[in-house]
């Protein structure tokens, strides 16, 4: 199948395969004589394995790393599931920073009177002003004891 076909096949773009073709993700197809690209059914399961990691959020590294492994035959799943598990535990780091965001943002909104008056508690924590947010769960106020969540 051409490259049209594959990507629709596969549910990404055309512009995706020839992405992971360069970056080596993928290796060169066949070529037709007009040198048009040519994919096989084995193409076609190594761009749908590579689409499923990339909704699980591993990045390309980790892909390829797991499209090695996963060719192997000779693989040991302990290196497969240490990946996985390494993945695992970089999702809970994000997770962690996202809920602390969240916090942080959350203390902002309570604290904007949200009337007529000028004064916003969001815009001046964002500019460093009155409600410093200092990191994770941490918010500085003025005069005030440093509050952790």
């Amino acid at each position: 199948m051409n490259i049209g076909q594959a990507a629709a096949a596969a549910g990404v773009t055309a512009k995706t395969i020839r992405h992971y073709e360069q970056i080596g993700l993928l290796p060169a197809p066949a070529r037709t004589a007009a040198g048009y690209r040519q994919y096989s059914a084995r193409d076609l399961s190594a761009l749908r394995f590579i689409r499923q990691a990339r909704r699980l959020g591993f990045s390309l590294g980790q892909i390829a790393a797991l499209v090695g492994l996963w060719r192997d035959p000779h693989r040991a799943s302990r290196e497969v599931r240490a990946l996985a598990l390494q993945h695992v535990a970089e999702l809970e780091q994000k997770m962690a920073e996202v809920a602390a965001m969240k916090q942080s943002l959350q203390d902002l909104v309570a604290a904007c009177p949200g009337d007529d008056s000028p004064h916003c508690a969001i815009l001046e924590g964002l500019a460093g002003e009155a409600g410093q947010v200092d990191g994770p769960g941490v918010q500085r106020r003025p005069n005030a004891r440093v509050v952790s969540r």
